[in-house]
């Protein structure tokens, strides 16, 4: 398939050609949404904690009178139903991991992608590496290339340049092609990207 290729003004170049096997393959919801969720259980750290009433400190006196004071009856001030008490059913450390056979996880990268070609989301941007470390500079591209909504500026390599230009822009995010994962695909509306950025992206998604 063929994908828009555009300069450093924002004024199309004409088209480069992309992998079908990655830019044109027909995307499953379901497997979009299992594959994101497989994200973003496996980020969670899961290290959210509580105390109980047996680990909560104090509580050895009994808080009034078993009776006599009018009041429902209390055998310890560290009771979840007293102030500075133990926690119910709160949370514990555990882990959040789930699994996900690989030719899964690749598949729902590579419908994500032909989502965003099929939507004509996607903009290569041809000399992209040598755009000007500046935040003015990048907004007034993205304006050119009429992108209002959050924008993925997916490059091939670690470029400092597009790193600076991009990192004071709100709802936009640089990131290496190799990084490209299911949660930043449906999180950005749109995917600004080098040539070599394309290229790796067929490299690494079809295993070729």
């Amino acid at each position: 398939m063929k994908l828009p290729l555009y300069n450093l003004k924002g004024e199309s170049t004409g088209t480069t050609d992309a992998s079908d096997a990655v830019f044109s393959v027909e995307a499953s919801p379901d497997l979009l949404h299992q594959a994101l969720v497989y994200y973003q259980s496996n980020q969670r750290q899961g290290s959210s904690n509580t105390l109980t009433r047996a680990k909560v400190s104090g509580g050895g006196r009994k808080p009034f009178a078993q009776k006599g004071t009018g009041r429902a009856r209390q055998g310890s001030t560290r009771s979840p139903l007293q102030r500075h008490g133990g926690v119910v059913f709160g949370p514990h450390p555990r882990s959040y991991r789930q699994r996900m056979p690989k030719r899964m996880r690749r598949k729902a990268i590579l419908g994500a992608l032909s989502g965003k070609a099929a939507a004509e989301r996607i903009f290569v941007v041809d000399g992209l590496e040598g755009i000007e470390p500046k935040t003015k500079t990048m907004v007034e591209l993205l304006g050119v290339l009429g992108i209002k909504g959050s924008a993925l500026v997916v490059m091939h390599d670690e470029q400092t340049e597009v790193a600076r230009a991009t990192r004071n822009i709100p709802r936009t995010k640089a990131l290496r092609a190799e990084l490209l994962n299911m949660l930043d695909l449906m999180r950005y509306d749109a995917l600004v990207m080098t040539v070599g950025a394309v290229r790796q992206a067929e490299t690494l998604w079809t295993g070729t």
